[in-house]
């Protein structure tokens, strides 16, 4: 009866010490994955914000499952609140100049396309689901690429983008401030930069 015991304990400690190894391996993956993660955010420099905006919209989500011919349906539904921030920014690397030393004139001749960043912060409210038809992870992605299509279906219609591009033009001038300061000019599209 003794031999069986300790065998027991034996057993017990061996179990207990492997899951309390295997746990401290976990944390080391998730923290190997962490750094990743930052790692990969930094990389990401030399973008020049120069618009935010904000937009803001309240809609219904709606669902219904027909079952078992049509006789029985479940319904699904939510009501979003959504607050988005918008930026947009340009990749200064991409940014092209052509530098004439004899006129003494610095002519913008490629600006980089826009990047537009959507982060919309989503609030769920007065949510019911049927037991047949219950909320999913796709039904919350499928929300989130609705509202992120119809978010930029309102900067399409806004003249935000047209507002960031002359924003641009004054922060490049800005930058460029040396040029008035030596007696040289900046150019964009044959128009002289002279202030904002």
């Amino acid at each position: 009866m003794r031999k069986i015991l300790i065998v027991i304990i034996l057993i017990v400690l061996g179990i207990f010490t492997y899951l309390y190894f295997k746990d401290k391996s976990d944390q080391r993956i998730e923290l190997a994955q962490a750094t990743e993660l930052i790692e990969k955010e930094i990389k990401n420099v030399g973008k020049l914000v120069v618009t935010e905006g904000s937009f803001a919209q309240v809609f219904t989500y709606k669902d219904s499952k027909k079952m078992y011919l049509d006789l029985l349906t479940a319904n699904k539904k939510a009501l979003v609140v959504v607050n988005a921030k918008v930026t947009i920014a340009y990749d200064l690397r991409a940014l092209e100049t052509d530098v004439d030393v004899s006129n003494k004139t610095i002519t913008i001749t490629h600006i980089p396309k826009a990047e537009i960043n959507i982060n919309p912060d989503i609030e769920y409210y007065d949510v019911s689901q049927d037991y047949l038809n219950q909320f999913e992870a796709k039904d919350y992605n499928k929300i989130k690429k609705r509202i992120d299509q119809l978010i930029e279906k309102k900067i399409e219609a806004s003249d935000i983008k047209q507002n960031a591009k002359n924003r641009l033009i004054s922060e490049l001038s800005n930058i460029y401030i040396l040029t008035r300061s030596l007696g040289w000019t900046l150019k964009y599209e044959d128009r002289i930069i002279e202030k904002e």
